[in-house]
């Protein structure tokens, strides 16, 4: 078993460690992310799966930054990239991160991939965006 009580390795890309996450509702304390844990090892790509509503997408919104506070929180954990904790950046070193370094292809259908598009051609598109890259370089 892996040792997750601090940064990660240099074989690490990420590493989320007992990451909790909780929105506050009229009805009380929803606690979305309870306890989440793993790592990602460079040149590793990560697959979340499971059922509707077991927190596939805040789990992945926590580690982005992307949830609005309130009414999330996060109660607890960290989000080892490399030798920084996403969760003590500011809001403009993670914007230069979002995109650039870190990805989420969303569910929602408005801003998921397009099945009539390659995937290439859509990621294509967002390294162009975000890095200033020419169409071919950006394939490449």
């Amino acid at each position: 078993m892996t040792d997750t009580g601090s940064q990660s390795t240099k074989d690490t890309a990420l590493k989320v460690d007992d990451l909790r996450t909780h929105f506050r509702t009229l009805d009380g304390i929803v606690r979305a992310v309870d306890g989440v844990s793993f790592e990602v090892g460079r040149g590793e790509t990560l697959g979340v799966v499971g059922e509707s509503g077991c927190g596939k997408s805040v789990t992945a919104m926590t580690i982005l930054r992307l949830l609005a506070m309130p009414p999330a929180s996060i109660e607890s954990g960290a989000v080892w990239y490399g030798d920084r904790d996403l969760l003590q950046l500011s809001e403009r070193e993670m914007r230069s991160i979002r995109g650039n370094e870190i990805s989420m292809i969303f569910q929602e259908p408005m801003t998921s991939l397009n099945p009539v598009l390659t995937v290439g051609r859509q990621i294509g598109e967002s390294i162009q965006l975000h890095q200033g890259t020419t169409k071919k370089e950006a394939l490449d």
